[in-house]
């Protein structure tokens, strides 16, 4: 096999083509986009930033590398050491995004936001490989303190980088939706939003228990529910009183529609960083939040934290919108500390990791 020379000044930033971007993809983007930038301000000589941006072998999303994704991702690990020669060139570090795509032969970084699909049956099944591959690591970036301890407890991961994901700053200065806007979702003026997915993990059916409570006390209140198209969540709130599905609203009108909410609640079982608490915040607007996982770290103490059930969940939104004035200085609290989460600091923290790997 021939051998490949690592350039000293060269990272390439590896992530998969998708047509349905979630948290996950904001982040890639947040990342890749400020990587140059973030090198040079930690200093050292000038790195060249390239992106291999990879899709299927008949996919029509844009990118500049092709692979059969799920071959690969299925492939025994000495087959993905050889496919991963070949596919990133002499890049001296390569920070692989997606566990799905295979690890570089030097400079191999990976990102962690939680380690879900072995703990939950009905996520995306996990690489084969992709343990060992974390363990093999040069550096694993984890997004939470929480997913870090998770990495180590139950991936065996040596050393993790904490680095906290940022919050868009559109958030911050975000207008609420017009009376059009509203008309066109088909929400009305006071509601409670639930945004995301609808597996086990986001703990639904807590929510669906506690919202007929909820609303005849507050028969005003309406749940609004965005996110893509999920049978659990069809089956646990479609017909409900007082509730709303909306799908999958585009990018652009989301900060309206959290900065339009009378509160936004988060119910989950189990979030690696949980970034609709943090953009609530930013967008001033009160959360309701399970004491679970990754959430209390996030919300610092500005946000209602309850148990995960249908009671816990009850009695937070009844809090949140009952006009107390505690609520108030909680929500300025959220905003304060939403503005320590930024994506030019995390950026910053991975370059200093791709520094020293590069090292």
């Amino acid at each position: 096999m021939p051998t490949i020379t690592a350039h000293a000044d060269r990272l390439t930033i590896a992530t998969l083509a998708t047509d349905t971007p979630m948290g996950a993809q904001a982040y890639q983007e947040q990342i890749a986009g400020r990587a140059g930038a973030a090198l040079a301000e930690v200093g050292g000589a000038p790195w060249r930033v390239d992106r291999a941006i990879v899709r299927s072998v008949r996919s029509p999303l844009a990118g500049n590398r092709r692979l059969p994704v799920s071959r690969v991702a299925g492939a025994s690990a000495r087959s993905r050491r050889v496919i991963g020669r070949f596919l990133y060139g002499s890049a001296a570090v390569t920070h692989r995004m997606n566990l799905e795509l295979p690890p570089a032969p030097h400079g191999d970084v990976i990102t962690l936001h939680d380690v879900v699909a072995w703990r939950y049956p009905d996520e995306s099944a996990p690489v084969a490989a992709a343990a060992q591959e974390a363990r093999d690591a040069d550096a694993v970036v984890c997004v939470s303190e929480f997913t870090a301890s998770e990495a180590v407890a139950f991936l065996g991961v040596r050393n993790p980088h904490v680095i906290h994901n940022g919050v868009d700053a559109r958030f911050f200065d975000a207008a609420p939706l017009s009376h059009d806007q509203r008309a066109e979702l088909g929400i009305g003026e006071r509601y409670v939003l639930h945004a995301g997915g609808a597996s086990a993990r986001k703990n639904l059916e807590a929510l669906a228990e506690a919202w007929p409570g909820i609303h005849r006390e507050r028969p005003d209140l309406q749940l609004v529910l965005a996110g893509p198209a999920h049978a659990r969540r069809t089956r646990l709130f479609d017909g409900m009183p007082g509730t709303r599905l909306i799908g999958r609203v585009p990018d652009a009108v989301v900060p309206g529609l959290v900065a339009s909410a009378a509160a936004v609640v988060v119910p989950s079982l189990y979030e690696g960083f949980g970034l609709p608490v943090l953009e609530a915040m930013a967008a001033g607007v009160p959360v309701v939040a399970a004491d679970t996982s990754s959430l209390p770290e996030v919300a610092g103490g500005s946000a209602i934290l309850v148990p995960p059930t249908a009671a816990g969940v009850a009695d937070g939104v009844l809090t949140v919108t009952s006009g107390d004035p505690a609520v108030a200085a909680l929500v300025r609290s959220g905003r304060e500390r939403a503005t320590e989460f930024t994506w030019e600091r995390s950026a910053l923290g991975h370059a200093a990791v791709w520094r020293s790997v590069g090292a």
